[in-house]
């Protein structure tokens, strides 16, 4: 059995920590709103693919408007597969040359994982005050690390 230290920590060195994780929140900013963009590309598909639908139904998949909301769940989706995947960032993650790992590992996360990650996200941005406690503990981390970041063992780095 390999004795480990309690709570688990880092394998980086204190200044390595500093130099993955620098200018990691303003790029998670400009990040989520790429992937915003290529979400609503998404959903514009689905929106086109069920007018031709209904087109071809004579109206009847036009019905399918209506379960359109459930489209949040696309968010949840896109996260597992692009963070729980090789990549493991989304596609504004790349973009702005960042990936998740697993702090204690420095693998990748698992799609659950990354499934419960944007969740826990899509809960606390839903409500001002949780987002802005989320937020603000990055700031004051030296990690970087968000409150949802801390809960799913995850940690955002520069890739």
């Amino acid at each position: 059995m390999v004795n480990r230290p309690y709570p688990p920590t880092l394998n980086y060195p204190s200044y390595e920590v500093d130099r993955v994780t620098e200018g990691v929140i303003s790029r998670r900013f400009w990040a989520y709103l790429i992937d915003l963009v290529v979400i609503a590309l998404w959903v514009v598909l689905i929106s086109i693919g069920i007018f031709f639908l209904g087109i071809i139904t004579l109206g009847l998949g036009w019905g399918l408007f209506f379960a359109l909301p459930l489209t949040a769940l696309i968010f949840i989706v896109y996260n597992a597969v692009t963070i729980g995947g090789a990549a493991q960032a989304t596609v504004g993650m790349r973009y702005m040359g960042l990936r998740v790992i697993d702090p204690r590992t420095g693998r990748g996360p698992s799609p659950l994982s990354a499934a419960v990650h944007a969740l826990f996200f899509y809960v606390a941005i839903s409500t001002f005050l949780l987002w802005a406690c989320d937020v603000f503990v990055g700031f004051v981390r030296d990690d970087r690390r968000f409150i949802r970041d801390l809960l799913t063992g995850m940690m955002v780095v520069r890739a």
